[in-house]
């Protein structure tokens, strides 16, 4: 069966809320890759694109927002961008990992410490069960950074604190 990319844009204003509309309206399909994408147009907002077996079907999209959805579908079509919130193996990428075993167990295709290194086969990942790769040159790559006991997680937390939070 031949795989299609499909862009949606529902406005969403933020990862967690495409994650929430995610995790609630797609479909459970083997192989199937969801991810977001920050687009500027028509206004700054969130877009979704979803790579799975043809026959799979979205919600349209709002005409006025139709040149987003097409962007982030392109843009996973290309394996140029684009955050993966859904994709195989997602849900076995709890507590600590090695790097070998995260590769093994999912669709992760690579990993890089902060700067650009690949990560050691045998290092340890503090999953913190929130594992969001991205679509960078043509792999989907899990971005990790240094924490402390010489173990590494993924760059992006669960619950960031927002910018300017104490003021």
């Amino acid at each position: 069966m031949s795989t299609v990319h499909l862009g949606l844009s529902l406005g969403h204003a933020t990862d967690a809320e495409a994650e929430h509309w995610l995790a609630a309206h797609l479909p459970a399909v083997p192989g199937l890759v969801a991810c977001t994408h920050n687009v500027p147009a028509p206004y700054p907002h969130v877009a979704l694109s979803v790579a799975a077996p043809d026959g799979v079907a979205l919600p349209e999209t709002d005409p006025d927002l139709r040149a987003a959805a097409d962007e982030a579908a392109a843009r996973h079509r290309a394996h140029v961008s684009g955050r993966a919130v859904v994709y195989p193996g997602v849900e076995s990428l709890t507590g600590t990992l090695t790097v070998a075993d995260l590769l093994d167990r999912s669709a992760i295709e690579r990993v890089t410490v902060l700067g650009g290194t690949d990560a050691a086969p045998d290092a340890l990942i503090e999953t913190r069960d929130f594992v969001r790769p991205l679509l960078r040159a043509g792999k989907l790559e899990l971005v990790l950074v240094p924490i402390v006991g010489g173990r590494l997680a993924p760059f992006e937390v669960p619950n960031p604190t927002p910018c300017c939070a104490d003021h």
